[in-house]
């Protein structure tokens, strides 16, 4: 394993007859996996944006007095050992100077966007898995003989000319890229050559592969297993009692022998957002009027990318920390929150009693289909005949309908995301804790 820093892989001088600076590189047999990860990607595009916040603690999340969530935060603020999913009060007492912002997903996404169009300027194969992470395969071919490490380093530099930075991880597999993007943070280049794959992840703890978190690391603890090396060599039918059917996955990659390939088709897997309330929601009026607001954002967002799901979905967090979900099939892809509305306050029976606190809400439509022409509403579905919810729809008609929506995102395309709301969006404004999530970029 290597960690080059921008120049280090150059000469000062050859006395061979090359030019001065060629690069002394090994060569690259076998497949070369990048994986590009943004250096504390939201922190990093506000100290962009406000130059005034440049090398000092920034965090992006919810208010600390309002039960927030550190979503990220600088390397500044991660000095004083803030990090991210950590409880805002918390972060707060660790670095009361720092700076708070609740965040802008609209200006984080045309960053992405931007970094990832730098990516893919270099090699097709490119698999994007998060608004700051994507994985390219750079493999050396006949027609494109360029060695691996010069296109990371390009990637690099053409990143930070955008305004902000990037770690990356270059291997033979995904999982080695992965791991390697890890290793040295920020602007780091960790380069593990094929061949020295085992020698690399011999003795790194096992929560360094992807896939395994605190409830596996524990279990495989209790069976001896605290390292790559002891992972890779481990008895599959152990494994299965830890990963089930993914026991030989999980071992391959910690063998750094796995062969999942790069794909460039990217499939949504589901829309949703959440949000948590700096006050418990006790009636199911704040309920309905928080779930129209949320359901009319993936509605806008099921739109903008062209998609429309078949399954409608509820998750409710209680002030007791519990969470329950449920969920409904639709026999029509929809994409028209206002159709659905009836639909989820239909599920809110099935978890919710009156007098029971929400501390958090959200909603998500996932079974993707393209929209069809001619759409036939949920309502007139067959099946469905005169289900009571049909009376609730607020405009009945499917062309108004369409019509209100289509004007509804056109103010918004203009004026912002505000320029319109529901009137129930405003009988719960102010009571959010300033943490929200959203799946910008949950691909399969």
């Amino acid at each position: 394993m290597f960690v080059f820093r921008p120049a280090s892989i150059y000469t000062d001088a050859m006395e061979n007859g090359e030019d001065r600076g060629a690069p002394l590189l090994r060569a690259w047999e076998g497949p070369a996996i990048l994986l590009v990860d943004l250096d504390a990607f939201f922190a990093s595009v506000e100290q962009l944006d406000h130059p005034e916040w440049r090398g000092k603690p920034v965090i992006v999340g919810g208010d600390p007095d309002r039960r927030g969530v550190v979503s990220t935060c600088s390397y500044e603020a991660r000095a004083y050992g803030v990090r991210s999913a950590m409880p805002s009060s918390t972060a707060h007492k660790l670095c009361p100077e720092a700076i708070w912002t609740h965040g802008r997903f609209d200006r984080y996404r045309e960053v992405s966007n931007a970094v990832m169009s730098v990516v893919r300027d270099e090699t097709p194969h490119v698999q994007q898995v998060s608004i700051d992470e994507a994985f390219a395969d750079v493999t050396p071919t006949r027609t494109n003989t360029e060695h691996p490490i010069l296109v990371a380093q390009r990637i690099q530099a053409r990143v930070a000319e955008l305004g902000v930075t990037c770690s990356i991880g270059l291997g033979t597999t995904k999982s080695v890229a992965k791991i390697a993007s890890d290793m040295d943070k920020p602007r780091g280049l960790t380069i593990v050559f094929p061949g020295t794959e085992q020698q690399f992840l011999a003795d790194l703890p096992v929560r360094s592969v992807s896939g395994i978190g605190a409830q596996s690391e524990s279990k495989l603890h209790a069976m001896g297993i605290k390292t790559l090396s002891q992972l890779g060599s481990a008895d599959l039918a152990e494994l299965a009692r830890v990963f089930g059917v993914n026991a030989e996955m999980m071992r391959d990659r910690a063998r750094g022998c796995d062969v999942s390939a790069v794909t460039t088709e990217r499939e949504a897997k589901s829309v949703s957002h959440e949000v948590s309330f700096a006050t418990d929601l006790e009636t199911r009026e704040q309920i309905e009027a928080s779930l129209t607001s949320l359901l009319a954002q993936v509605g806008r967002r099921l739109r903008m990318k062209g998609l429309a799901g078949t399954t409608l979905m509820l998750k409710v967090r209680f002030s007791d920390r519990s969470v329950h979900s449920a969920q409904t099939h639709l026999d029509v892809p929809s994409d028209d929150d206002i159709e659905l509305r009836p639909r989820l306050m239909e599920l809110v029976d099935k978890v919710w009693v009156p007098g029971r606190k929400v501390r958090l809400l959200g909603v998500g439509v996932s079974g993707f289909g393209r929209m069809p022409q001619g759409q036939q509403t949920l309502f007139d579905a067959d099946g469905l005949g005169d289900a009571p919810a049909a009376r609730d729809v607020l405009v009945e008609d499917d062309s108004k309908r369409r019509s209100l929506l289509e004007a509804f995102d056109a103010l918004k395309d203009k004026f912002g995301e505000d320029a319109v709301r529901f009137g129930s969006a405003f009988r719960t404004e102010g009571n959010t804790t300033g943490s929200s999530s959203k799946n910008s970029a949950d691909y399969r």
